[in-house]
């Protein structure tokens, strides 16, 4: 089912919310096994972004830019003034270009390796997985983004068939991804906007990672809190769950 409002899945009560947003060929279930354990201390909002899922007809599947006005404007209709904002990969891009567009609604920024702070890209594995719609194919593409030796799960093999049965899915996935690889090159954020940021900001990175090189962490502010993690590649949330959820633990206590 497709629908024309962007989609969020909600759970958790708290004064203040937790954005969740994915990546690439993703959904709001990548978060599945985070979001509940957080749910108690705040209120957890995971998104389908534009041009995916339950947002596939939502406007703004074009750029990262459109999709972070798409998400922004959805926030701001839910009058939500203390957003702890996560982005994983082209979601991190989202969150971020989000944080400089309204950064008094940001109390945080957390962004697993994000998108949009250095040119290089994996676009070969990235078109690849956007062509991927049997079990097979998936998990080939997962695992190669993934950390040596890591298992790919069940569920989220079974999470991204049914993403892409939505009519018009794989269609939608081939126009982002040849958006965002344009010349085998991924946009970069300009340095001196982000340096900007003067909201708590965390990059966890997988050291491993071959979508999107670690080198790029060389380009980060210093003010930033980086967390490398050495047996992790690209996909950090099925690699890295524990950590991700202490780090946000962490967030919502030193800023309550």
């Amino acid at each position: 089912m497709t629908s024309k409002s962007l989609f969020a899945h909600k759970q958790g009560t708290g004064p203040e919310a937790i954005v969740l947003l994915h990546g690439f060929g993703g959904s709001h279930s990548i978060w599945a096994e985070i979001g509940p354990q957080l749910a108690s201390e705040a209120e957890i909002i995971a998104y389908d972004l534009p041009g995916h899922g339950a947002s596939l007809e939502v406007e703004g599947a074009r750029s990262p830019k459109k999709m972070a006005e798409a998400v922004l404007a959805d926030i701001v209709e839910r009058d939500a003034n203390r957003i702890h904002l996560v982005g994983h990969s082209m979601g991190g891009a989202v969150a971020t270009l989000i944080a400089l567009s309204a950064p008094g609604r940001i109390a945080s920024l957390t962004l697993l390796a994000p998108g949009g702070y250095g040119e290089e890209i994996d676009a070969a594995l990235l078109r690849r997985f956007a062509k991927a719609s049997q079990d097979d194919e998936i998990r080939a593409c997962l695992a190669a983004m993934s950390g040596p030796g890591h298992l790919v799960s069940d569920q989220a093999i079974a999470d991204g068939v049914a993403m892409r049965a939505h009519s018009g899915q794989m269609e939608k996935l081939a126009e982002i991804v040849m958006a965002i690889t344009r010349g085998g090159r991924q946009g970069v954020i300009p340095a001196e906007l982000v340096a900007g940021l003067a909201m708590p900001v965390a990059v966890v990175w997988g050291v491993l990672d071959s979508v999107l090189p670690v080198g790029q962490t060389d380009n980060l502010p210093a003010h930033f809190d980086l967390h490398l993690v050495p047996v992790a590649g690209h996909m950090l949330i099925d690699e890295a769950p524990g950590l991700i959820v202490e780090l946000l633990r962490g967030i919502l206590r030193n800023q309550a």
